[in-house]
């Protein structure tokens, strides 16, 4: 069982042993609420990475040879585990992240979901038998793990983020190495002990802590290590991209996003606010899925303002681990300029503040959600993803023009709209050109959905049913020679 212990001993787990740096150093990790140092990481280096792939590439001739079984029967014992660890597990996220006690245990629950769904996927990981041309011929495809995969996660959701893609790979048969966050890298350490008394052989899983540059440069130049599987932005997705080129890696990539939110004169204003503040303020808009333009026909324009606003103003920031709080502290000083720099570029283009627009009271990262009225598609907000507790709301009158204007970006990760028009549901869905399209609700993370974006927000997917694809070769046997009776 995880105890407060853990925060005073943590250490990285290679090859099925909890160990420090060698050169000894560690980084402190702190709590964006109060600065306070909450634990200490080794300081990995290369030489601990290529250990970790070492051991990775030793673990995996015998992890794949095992049945799906075997392997969903070590998930199950992680999923039944991460259950029973769920109050500390919520409260690391918490205090190294910053989040709400509430979200937390979501983000928990949310992730545990996916270990239990890979390993019930873990026995569905079916081929084909293929009609053959020639009547001596037999043709099977079947699925094989593609081999050691270098995990990189970002800092907002450390539990979800490493448990689906994780959980994937070795359901798959598949051993991995990860690196998660500097900035919250105690969950993934935490998560690391409940995989190893859940039973998870020596190598299968291993986790470093240390320089992104460092560790993610022996990841992805690495020969032994055949994919990549990334979260973070597109431009550090780009510099990945571009340094495994040179061994051929296979990728999948969760980058940046720009998520349009569409409310239509007929939809329900009561339901389009309250999924508008989930779908914006979660964990203080530092969501890649987040709404970062919401755009209102003119004709509910002022209702909507009036009722977003009402909900708006019920959220309370402060300590994550304190009761009633629904809204934390930004996770660094760097998060809260940029979203400073947001607000004052609104301003200076004619925006107007309904609530919020400075930082809060509360001093320190905390920053008041914020809603901008009359925004134009020449502020930053049009063209860039503001990962902050800020809404800017836009005007449209027609569909076609607002459609443009939701697909006039890069990214294609998430976008939402609401409408009560069944055959407007059906022509705004297929002429949005993002990867996961919320409709008349804001919550679209789950582990039976495939998690992906299209254009410069990536490519793959993860969870649901298609989430093996991108862990999985094929591998196709013609067998000749085959008399018949």
């Amino acid at each position: 069982m995880l105890t407060e212990n853990f925060l005073s001993e943590c250490a990285c787990y290679i090859d099925g042993e909890f160990i420090a740096a060698d050169s000894g150093q560690s980084i402190p990790v702190t709590n964006p609420f109060d600065g306070s140092v909450v634990g200490n990481v080794p300081d990995m280096r290369t030489d601990e990475t290529v250990r970790a792939i070492n051991a990775a590439h030793a673990a995996l001739p015998a992890w794949k040879r095992k049945t799906a079984l075997q392997r969903a029967e070590i998930l199950m014992n992680w999923y039944r585990l991460t259950l029973e660890n769920i109050d500390m597990l919520a409260r690391i996220v918490t205090l190294e992240g910053g989040k709400p006690l509430a979200e937390a245990k979501a983000e928990t629950n949310n992730g545990a979901s996916y270990m239990r769904w890979f390993a019930e996927e873990a026995r569905r990981n079916y081929g084909d038998v293929v009609p053959a041309p020639f009547a001596d011929q037999r043709l099977v495809v079947t699925r094989e793990p593609v081999g050691v995969v270098g995990v990189i996660t970002p800092w907002n959701f450390p539990m979800s983020m490493i448990a689906r893609k994780v959980s994937a790979a070795l359901a798959a048969g598949c051993t991995a190495v990860v690196r998660p966050a500097i900035l919250t890298p105690l969950t993934a350490l935490a998560m690391a002990r409940l995989a190893h008394e859940a039973g998870a052989p020596n190598g299968v899983l291993n986790v470093l802590t240390g320089s992104s540059r460092v560790i993610g440069k022996e990841l992805t130049s690495n020969k032994i290590v055949r994919k990549i599987s990334f979260t973070g932005s597109t431009g550090v997705g780009k510099i990945l991209l571009n340094q495994t080129a040179s061994t051929v890696k296979r990728m999948s990539m969760e980058l940046g996003g720009n998520a349009p939110f569409i409310v239509f004169d007929d939809a329900d204003i009561d339901a389009a606010a309250a999924g508008a503040v989930f779908c914006k303020f979660r964990n203080s808009g530092q969501t890649c899925i987040c709404a970062n333009r919401m755009y209102v026909h003119d004709a509910v324009y002022d209702t909507f303002l009036e009722k977003m606003a009402e909900h708006v103003k019920t959220l309370k920031p402060g300590n994550g681990l304190d009761d009633g709080i629904n809204m934390g502290p930004l996770i660094n000083a760097d998060a809260l300029e940029k979203t400073k720099s947001f607000t004052e570029d609104a301003l200076a283009k004619g925006g107007r503040i309904v609530c919020g627009g400075k930082p809060h009271a509360l001093g320190g990262l905390f920053y008041e959600p914020t809603i901008i009225a009359d925004a134009t598609d020449d502020m930053l907000f049009a063209s860039e993803e503001i990962f902050g507790p800020i809404a800017p709301i836009f005007r449209f009158t027609d569909e076609n023009d607002v459609i443009e204007r939701a697909n006039s970006t890069d990214y294609g990760l998430a976008a939402y709209f609401y409408t009560r028009d069944a055959a407007r549901i059906w022509r705004v869905s297929e002429a949005l050109e993002f990867g996961l399209l919320g409709i008349n609700d804001g919550r679209i993370s789950t582990c039976e959905g495939p998690f992906g974006g299209v254009k410069e927000s990536g490519f793959g997917r993860e969870g649901s049913r298609y989430g093996l694809d991108d862990y999985t070769v094929l591998k196709y046997a013609c067998q000749g020679g085959i008399t018949t009776a």
